[in-house]
């Protein structure tokens, strides 16, 4: 059980959360939803006890039985006593802290076999085998099967694996750790459909307590009984599932606004029929001074009148224009040590062409993306770049934003001169003027994948590469993005999983990986976006 009370969380100027109350009880699957950058990721990191310094946090939050918590950001390094994804793993039951005790203890009872050293030999062995030592080969095998992940990889340094490989390793580990409470934080960011389906099973099965942040409208509705909407700092609780939950919102706005109208009339009213009896007889005045009481009543208990979020509208500059073909890969290929990733790619990209590059996870498409980017050189072939062609780069892990600098000054001021320019530019993307204040890390990864792309329109490029660029967002805002890159004149290179996205785009060609096979789009084509 979570249980919050008067929770008020605020980062610089920028109240999240005020004095607001919460309830996730046993048992009880929950989805805690709202736009990007309302603070559902700030609110999660209070819960588990992993704030940034920059948080400001007043009230009580009590959680009641073990926690397991799945962050929105897999960690670069792994958590476990080696570098391994295996390590990594049985670090969720803290069997890999044991397990490196035991062959230590081993060494020291062959050794030396005295009573202390057979005793401890003894007792590490016992523990190991009580929290399911013997059987997490087998437990890691059945949960990678199911994810997607090939079991050998879990053998391999965590830092080797790609985005979707260590998100599934996450995975894994959380649902190894087998806690009484499990905290999600978009936990389909980077899976295919077959593994998402597998993971709402799952979850649906799990018998503890679920508190979970997702965008995927079919896992919040598979996978939840309970849903907690933040909204300008606000917590509401509704019973259901995420479509229960949209009805319910939408009925008690439109009740809401009819009950502030009504209030409306009624103080017009009241307050009209006290005016036409100040200044006459003294029994009218004290009536008026009545009727003026009633008023002040009506106001301070007025209907609170939720924000209706806004349609998503993105826009890009149009660019200056590129030459014909901005865009030439000649027989390119990748290699990582004695792995071929990619042999022998090769396209034609033509002004205001949209091009899709699908395929599963580990088959090069980010790597590619890296080398059209320039900040990987191929390991054979070659990119050229057409005349007048001015390059930007949109980078999976949002490497290309400084996290310590303010989102403001992530823009470049060599097109914006003006900060007043800088600052519309981000407030067209969505970013609240708080937002723009805080440092990038403070962002929530919603209002970083928006930071990058209006750094993208700052820098006004005519040739983007786009590697995951709707990760983290809202549904409202993944087609957004979509649209707003249909309809802009430059040339496109995207990966992405994200069918919604990719259908609001319309590529116009597609890069097939591994078969490396370039042509026209094809509607066939979406049905190999979401394989991860």
């Amino acid at each position: 059980m979570i249980n919050g009370r008067a929770v008020t969380i605020e980062i610089g100027h920028r109240a999240l959360v005020k004095d607001a109350g919460f309830l996730v009880a046993t048992g009880e699957k929950v989805g805690l939803v709202g736009r990007n950058g309302t603070g559902k990721s700030t609110l999660i990191s209070v819960l588990v006890g992993e704030v940034d310094p920059e948080v400001r946090f007043a009230g009580e939050i009590k959680t009641f039985g073990t926690v397991g918590y799945l962050p929105q950001v897999p960690n670069a390094k792994g958590l476990g006593v080696d570098a391994t994804g295996f390590s990594h793993v049985l670090s969720g039951r803290g069997l890999d802290v044991i397990d490196e005790k035991l062959v230590t203890a081993r060494n020291a009872m062959t050794d030396d076999p005295t009573a202390e050293a057979i005793e401890l030999f003894s007792e590490l062995q016992e523990q190991y085998g009580s929290l399911g030592g013997y059987e997490a080969e087998a437990t890691m095998a059945r949960l990678a099967d199911g994810i997607g992940l090939r079991q050998d990889l879990l053998l391999d340094d965590i830092e080797t694996l790609s985005g979707g490989q260590r998100r599934r390793a996450d995975i894994i580990r959380l649902l190894f750790a087998a806690p009484e409470i499990m905290i999600l934080d978009e936990p389909t960011n980077h899976l295919d459909m077959s593994a998402k389906r597998w993971l709402m099973d799952e979850l649906s099965a799990f018998p503890g307590t679920i508190l979970v942040i997702s965008h995927d409208l079919e896992l919040l509705d598979k996978s939840i009984d309970k849903v907690i909407h933040l909204s300008d700092g606000r917590l509401t609780e509704y019973k259901g599932n995420y479509t229960t939950f949209t009805g319910r919102l939408a009925e008690d706005q439109t009740q809401r606004a009819k009950a502030s109208v009504q209030e409306e009339r009624e103080i017009k009213r009241i307050s009209t029929l006290a005016n036409t009896m100040r200044g006459q007889t003294e029994k009218r005045a004290k009536t008026a001074k009545a009727l003026d009481k009633r008023v002040e009543r009506i106001q301070k208990n007025r209907t609170e009148v939720h924000r209706v979020d806004k349609a998503v509208r993105l826009r890009l500059p149009t660019p200056v224009r590129s030459g014909v073909t901005p865009l030439e890969v000649v027989d390119v290929g990748v290699e990582y040590g004695s792995k071929i990733v990619l042999k022998r790619v090769a396209m034609n990209a033509h002004r205001g062409d949209r091009i899709a590059v699908v395929g599963r996870n580990g088959a090069g498409k980010s790597s590619l993306l890296r080398c059209l980017a320039g900040v990987q050189k191929p390991s054979g072939g070659n990119i050229n770049l057409g005349t007048n062609v001015s390059l930007g780069y949109f980078a999976q892990e949002h490497e290309q934003i400084d996290l310590e600098a303010r989102a403001l000054d992530n823009i470049d001021d060599g097109v914006l001169k003006l900060e007043s320019e800088r600052r519309a530019l981000l407030g067209s993307f969505g970013l609240s003027g708080a937002a723009m204040e805080q440092p990038a890390d403070c962002l929530s990864g919603g209002e970083r994948a928006k930071l990058g792309l209006a750094m993208l329109a700052a820098g006004r490029s005519n040739l983007l590469i786009l590697d995951e660029p709707t990760n983290n967002l809202d549904p409202a805002s993944v087609e957004a993005v979509g649209r707003m890159f249909r309809h802009w004149e430059g040339t496109v290179v995207v990966v992405s999983h994200e069918p919604a996205f990719v259908e609001a785009l319309a590529p116009t060609h597609c890069l097939r990986l591994p078969d490396e096979r370039y042509d026209f789009w094809r509607e066939e084509d979406l049905d190999i976006v979401a394989m991860r």
